[in-house]
């Protein structure tokens, strides 16, 4: 099939599938502490912050800063080798939970810790859509 993907993708489990389910949407969806409000990421069955087990999926802004970051000059799957360099952030949202993603939509050597992103979505196959993180204003 041409344009076959062919990076790793997510399996989601039954803990992350209502985050992919939302990706598939184009919504950043994560779990929220329904005891003490607080969102986490990646999918867990009991807060970190409180050890409450109950929680509920919610959509999140989508807009967070750039918190860590690295470039990555070598491709250590044969699938990456041709978008050298490439970015993954450490992205902190607006709501506190942080997650990890790919920064797109600038240079590696303009990403800086504190950069203002906004999440967007690839579509890489029918059933699998990646949030990646584009510079904001």
């Amino acid at each position: 099939m041409a344009g076959e993907y062919k990076k790793p993708l997510p399996v989601p489990s039954e803990d992350s599938g209502p985050f992919w389910e939302a990706c598939r949407r184009h919504e950043l969806c994560l779990q929220r502490c329904e005891a003490c409000g607080r969102f986490r990421f990646p999918p867990a069955i009991l807060c970190p912050e409180c050890h409450s087990l109950a929680f509920q999926w919610a959509p999140v802004s989508g807009r967070g800063k750039v918190w860590s970051f690295v470039v990555f000059h070598r491709a250590y799957h044969p699938g990456f080798a041709e978008e050298l360099p490439y970015t993954v952030a450490w992205i902190e949202l607006e709501e506190g939970a942080r997650v990890i993603s790919n920064v797109v939509g600038c240079r590696p050597d303009e990403v800086r810790c504190d950069m203002s992103v906004e999440v967007g979505f690839e579509d890489v196959t029918p059933e699998v859509t990646l949030p990646k993180f584009r510079p904001r204003g």
